[in-house]
């Protein structure tokens, strides 16, 4: 069945540009400085189609993502469950 198709779903923290050098440079304890700002809204993709906004939440002791708006047009039909009316 359709519904039963595994998909890769992930969050982006943000996004950065380094030199060779400067990523050889890397080990452990280094900081790498990432274009959002925290607290902003992490996308949400679905195999790396934007989907969804959210916001970083714990859950259970681990990290969770709270959605906070989603994108109407991302061609999975209406994923809560409800049907839509025709």
């Amino acid at each position: 069945m359709i519904l039963d198709i595994p998909l890769k779903v992930s969050v982006e923290l943000g996004r950065t540009k380094m030199l060779v050098n400067d990523l050889l440079q890397l080990g452990q304890g280094s900081v790498i400085e990432l274009d959002k700002i925290a607290g902003e809204p992490m996308e949400i993709l679905i195999n790396d189609k934007l989907v969804a906004m959210g916001e970083v939440v714990v859950v259970n002791e681990k990290f969770g993502v709270r959605l906070t708006d989603v994108v109407s047009q991302f061609g999975l039909g209406d994923v809560s469950g409800a049907e839509k009316a025709s």
